[in-house]
């Protein structure tokens, strides 16, 4: 009985051991990441600010990509919490009135997504004027998890909803919000302003407009040339939550 309690110290000493290596390796890429506006470190410095060696890093992640992704996941997971929490306050109604892009456009409007996506762009992107392969296939990869976490997320709010309509409500949220980023930055040069969170919240309105309209057309409001779509769109009165 002594032994087993001795194995089973030990064991929870590697566990602890490991687990503290590993988020020694993703702070130390995060910090990499965030110094340099970009993903493009070795192995070695990546060991080297974590204070582990090259093998370590490799026992944990198959790749530098896998670290990047994890560092990624954790930048998105603030996203999905406060979307989470806004849920969680926001009253709802029947489930035959919820309005799921509209109620993922209102968690929104803090503007930390439109803080954190062009980030994220340029971390992968660096300097060019487009993402290669790599970059686009871990942009892709960090925002197919995005999804199926807001998904979830959606899904314990709403148990009443069937997960199809969930899943494609999500697939329309975050593919939206990837173009509205697009169309942000073209108006705003990518400065997040008091002018520029303004537009932001009109292209959400925009969005969610279009959604509730089958996609056709939405007036442009008058005096923008940033294709949002006209104050009264916020205040819609048309069942959003």
């Amino acid at each position: 009985m002594h032994h087993d309690h001795r194995g089973t110290a030990q064991g929870d000493r590697r566990d602890a051991l490991k687990a503290r290596h590993r988020r020694a390796i993703v702070g130390a890429a995060s910090d990499l990441m965030h110094e340099t506006d970009g993903a493009h470190f070795t192995v070695d410095q990546l060991a080297g600010r974590a204070d582990v060696s090259r093998r370590t890093v490799f026992n944990h992640f198959g790749s530098l990509d896998e670290v990047v992704l994890e560092v990624l996941s954790g930048e998105l997971e603030a996203i999905v919490d406060g979307i989470d929490a806004f849920l969680a306050g926001a009253p709802v109604g029947p489930a035959g009135e919820v309005r799921l892009l509209d109620r993922l456009v209102d968690a929104v409007r803090d503007g930390g997504l439109v803080e954190l996506i062009p980030r994220l762009k340029r971390i992968l992107g660096g300097d060019r004027p487009g993402p290669g392969p790599r970059q686009a296939m871990l942009f892709e990869r960090a925002f197919t998890d995005l999804n199926a976490r807001l998904a979830a997320t959606l899904r314990r709010h709403h148990p009443g909803l069937a997960p199809v309509d969930v899943d494609l409500a999500c697939g329309a949220f975050v593919s939206g919000c990837l173009v509205a980023v697009e169309h942000w930055e073209a108006a705003t040069g990518g400065e997040v302003t008091e002018e520029s969170r303004r537009v932001w919240d009109g292209l959400l309105d925009r969005m969610a407009a279009l959604a509730r309209a089958g996609y056709a057309p939405v007036p442009t409001g008058s005096g923008t040339d940033d294709g949002t779509a006209p104050d009264a769109a916020s205040g819609s009165d048309d069942g959003a939550a």
